[in-house]
């Protein structure tokens, strides 16, 4: 799609010229026009989001805080999120122009909408992100990539075939301390790479209040049931494996594992220089609970990644000897990064800097402070985000490798170039999952 930031021309005017039908609601209130230091409206970028449960009204809040990015619309399958959403972003606008859709296709349709951004459970990524490329709109989209690997190549493809820009919720690149490690495992500061530490959480969290209520009931009347379910199997609505909580079950989610994949292996591999790379081998052993609970997935772990150049990861939930967060280790030190601005280095001078000088940079990172602005800023130049789409795939691979491993038991051999498990074809038939008909992956 044009975007007319670069013609000049008013979307209602190109609208209006094309003889279309301006069915959309009218999105520009009277404060538009120039009032509180906004851009008109022909230079802003106009979004819908998909999803209103644990991260949607963050990353809602976060954009409609900058002055050049216009929420218009919202989608959710439970009609009292979908009105909490609705009413969150036409509070901030001081308006009622933002329109709500049950259905994601009708709002992907819109011409008059340029970006997306997409929040909904891991089993729903690939068929709402693939939608959203092939009508040609950029995407914010939550990690991990998809619930399984082949999802995640069906994404990348699409948003690379349709050009589109992604940026994705792995802010932690934004992050000045993650920044900062990351050059200075990039700039040989600590020496040869050795061993990588991934300390993720462990156990199961119930962030929607519900452990309790595990009894199959019927679905409430506000949610969508049948299409929540969508592409995976049919099971009873039981409210503890529903909203927020259904990362607990690998029918929907991926569990602590792959929740926090995207964050803690995202930055080692930024560190590793592997955004588009990955390990040759994985093995891992990990604590189920029983196949058919309510929260059956993995939770304790441990998994062991091998990568070229002798390098060793360690990935691990509820282990006490891995750290949470990320620490590299070469062979002449360490330096470890973590949420809330932690950063702990064997050289103590690296560890007060923050800042490396110049002529220490020869491998400088894309640097960013606003994740949100970074995405925005994309669409209009049509540069790579700080976390495109390329990106989010490797660093969520050695999470599903690993849970490939420990549910097999068995070692896993990976052609990282090619995609492919190697010699084990019952392993490999788990880099994807049967789809519930209708639902296709295109």
């Amino acid at each position: 799609m044009k975007h007319f930031a670069d013609t000049g021309l008013s979307r209602r005017r190109f609208l209006a010229a094309a003889g279309m039908a301006l069915t959309a609601p009218l999105f520009i209130p009277g404060s538009a026009f120039g009032a509180e230091n906004r851009p008109a409206p022909s230079n802003r970028i106009t979004l819908g989001v998909v999803g209103w449960g644990m991260m949607g009204p963050g990353n809602t809040q976060a954009l409609m805080q900058l002055p050049d990015c216009q929420v218009v619309a919202a989608c959710d399958l439970d009609k009292n999120h979908l009105k909490q959403a609705c009413d969150s972003i036409n509070g901030h606008y001081k308006n009622q122009d933002c329109k709500a859709y049950h259905d994601y296709r009708e709002m992907m349709a819109r011409k008059d909408i340029d970006a997306v951004m997409l929040a909904v459970p891991d089993h729903w990524h690939a068929l709402v992100a693939c939608e959203a490329a092939r009508n040609k709109k950029d995407i914010y989209g939550e990690k991990p990539l998809a619930r399984t690997i082949a999802e995640q190549q069906a994404i990348v493809k699409a948003v690379q075939k349709n050009k589109r820009v992604w940026q994705t919720g792995s802010w932690q690149r934004s992050e000045r301390n993650f920044h900062y490690a990351s050059e200075v495992v990039r700039n040989g500061l600590i020496g040869k790479l050795t061993r990588v530490e991934v300390g993720l959480p462990s156990g199961h969290a119930d962030f929607a209040g519900t452990g309790k209520k595990t009894d199959i009931t019927q679905p409430p009347p506000e949610l969508d049931y049948e299409t929540w379910i969508g592409p995976s199997k049919m099971e009873p609505y039981i409210q503890a494996r529903g909203h927020m909580n259904w990362r607990w079950n690998y029918n929907t989610g991926g569990g602590q594992l792959l929740d926090w994949i995207g964050h803690h292996c995202d930055i080692a591999h930024w560190g590793m220089d592997c955004d588009e790379s990955g390990p040759y081998e994985v093995s891992g052993q990990g604590e189920f609970p029983a196949p058919d609970a309510v929260w059956n997935t993995c939770t304790k772990y441990r998994i062991t990644c091998l990568y070229p150049k002798e390098i060793t990861m360690i990935i691990a939930g509820g282990h006490r000897d891995i750290r949470g967060g990320t620490k590299w280790i070469g062979t002449e030190g360490w330096i470890w990064v973590d949420r809330g601005n932690a950063l702990e280095c064997s050289n103590e001078k690296l560890a007060e800097g923050r800042v490396l000088p110049d002529e220490q940079r020869k491998v400088k990172l894309i640097k960013t402070k606003n994740h949100y602005r970074d995405f925005i800023d994309c669409i209009k130049s049509r540069a790579r985000t700080v976390t495109p789409v390329e990106t989010a795939h490797h660093s969520a691979i050695p999470g599903h490798l690993g849970l490939i491993a420990m549910q097999t038991g068995r070692k896993i051999l990976w052609d990282a170039r090619k995609e492919k498990i190697l010699s084990d074809k019952e392993a490999a038939k788990r880099l994807t999952r049967d789809y519930r008909k209708p639902y296709k992956l295109a």
